[in-house]
């Protein structure tokens, strides 16, 4: 099998991890876990931006050494993911000087060696939300489209990138299809911001923003957040330090939000064209979790904490309503009301209610439970559950929502047979047999579950996989409180 590497973005350090980064980590967690399911080599990264002017400021507000603020809050992006029990191979903090700063300098030494980098003078518009220089025509009404802020006036010597240089190889990369951008909708946008990109800040003076990584080629420069940043999906396989991992570069899946796919899908992969590197294979591209339609802001107190979510539902439970409710590529309502009637309806009167009622029938029929059964190939329901072409496809197009959809439409032919079949009138033979499709349909759905609720597929593998003396315990409890 392959060698595979998938990456999130890492989470900016300025404020404690939201749930779209919840949901971005659990994304990557189902795909690494189906590949691993696959036989394929996994490597699989996160981990956390420390640098910039937000950072800084943040920290000073706080009146704590910036070392220690963004301490704090890598310590909650890690307590995130472990608590959503994301199966990390890397975890790069971009303030770690060991490991990550000499990823960035080598690959910014390169890029100079390429006569990429020159110095000018600059004045421009500069959004603190972005990290980043804006045109004016990002602006509605004066202020970040995104952010909803008026940019500062900035004029400095800088660093810049000749991107301009490597315009062309990167509309053939996107336009090719060699550098796959998911979903395909997102093509257009990109190929239009190509046709009038300029070259790039890559810096800025020390002065104006001491925390940082500096230029080694101009330690009086600060290396700019992005040439800084996006390095991680590079130093997290030893880049710069031993290549112990490069082998997994290129990287198969970058997963970002769409409010950074220009970064990623232009400046990115120009950096690499500079340095000589490999190009990433796919930019996976989600949206944003909206509440009734709207974006999620501090301002409208409409501000989702998933560490709250977490309190009060159970690991996989979130993780399925996170990938259920949610559609892969667009925007989507996250609502409380939803997620218990999901809870409800697909998990505990679906899912539990099979893995329970079958669980029942296997305690009444005693020693027959170990009869093979006639597992006829025709078996039309069993067939049903047993081909995976939907859910494969799904998971390789990125329509995660359809990949679990997938599994609860197995379900349900599960639950329709049982009802169908009325295995409690049926004589011993016969039951023998309805059980046996019964068990070799619920172990399947255990199989698929791991990538989606991997706590709740191997509580389903153990129960089935052994003699079941007594029921067992509800799955999903009716009872629960939100």
């Amino acid at each position: 099998m392959a060698r595979k590497y998938i990456t999130t973005s890492i989470a900016y350090t300025n404020a404690s991890p939201h749930i779209g980064f919840a949901l971005e980590l659990v994304q990557a967690d189902a795909i690494a876990r189906f590949w691993r399911a696959q036989g394929h080599d996994v490597r699989f990264g996160t981990g956390t931006d420390e640098h910039g002017t937000n950072i800084y400021r943040a920290a000073q507000a706080r009146g704590i050494p910036t070392q220690d603020f963004v301490d704090e809050i890598a310590g909650k992006v890690k307590d995130l993911a472990d608590k959503l029990n994301i199966s990390y191979n890397q975890f790069v903090r971009t303030s770690d000087r060991v490991h990550h700063w000499p990823a960035a300098e080598k690959l910014w030494r390169a890029m100079v060696a390429s006569d990429d980098l020159y110095k000018k003078k600059y004045e421009g518009l500069y959004c603190i939300g972005h990290e980043a220089f804006i045109r004016p025509s990002d602006l509605i009404d004066g202020k970040c489209s995104l952010h909803g802020k008026e940019p500062e006036l900035v004029s400095e010597e800088n660093w810049f990138f000749k991107i301009t240089k490597y315009r062309n190889q990167v509309r053939e990369l996107i336009e090719s299809g060699k550098m796959e951008i998911v979903p395909s909708s997102r093509k257009d946008e990109l190929l239009n911001l190509l046709t009038d990109i300029e070259d790039i800040s890559f810096s800025r003076p020390s002065g104006q923003l001491p925390w940082g990584i500096p230029a080694p080629n101009d330690p009086m420069q600060t290396m700019y957040v992005w040439a800084d940043a996006l390095t991680n999906y590079l130093s997290g396989l030893g880049y710069g330090t031993d290549d112990a991992q490069m082998d997994f570069w290129p990287a198969d899946i970058h997963l970002v939000g769409k409010d950074i796919v220009r970064f990623h899908a232009i400046i990115w992969p120009a950096m690499l064209l500079s340095a000589g590197l490999k190009i990433p294979r796919r930019i996976a591209v989600h949206g944003f979790i909206t509440v009734d339609g709207k974006k999620m802001s501090k301002t409208m107190g409409n501000v989702i904490d998933p560490f709250d979510i977490l309190a009060k539902w159970p690991t996989d439970v979130v993780r399925y309503f996170l990938l259920r409710e949610i559609q892969s590529a667009d925007d989507s309502d996250f609502s409380s009301g939803r997620l218990k009637e999901r809870y409800e309806g697909e998990l505990a009167n679906g899912l539990g209610n099979l893995v329970q009622r079958v669980a029942v029938l296997l305690t009444g029929a005693g020693d027959r439970m170990h009869q093979e059964g006639n597992l006829e190939a025709t078996e039309a329901s069993l067939a049903l559950v047993l081909d995976d072409n939907s859910h494969n496809e799904a998971f390789e197009s990125f329509r995660l929502h359809d990949v679990v959809g997938a599994i609860w439409e197995k379900i349900g032919i599960a639950n329709a047979y049982i009802n169908a079949k009325e295995p409690w009138k049926q004589d011993d033979a016969t039951r023998a047999n309805t059980l046996a499709v019964l068990v070799e349909m619920i172990r399947h759905i255990a199989v698929l579950l791991v990538p989606i609720m991997p706590e709740t597929a191997e509580k389903i593998a153990k129960l089935y996989s052994s003699e079941i003396k007594k029921a067992p315990g509800l799955l999903f409890p009716k009872d629960i409180v939100e």
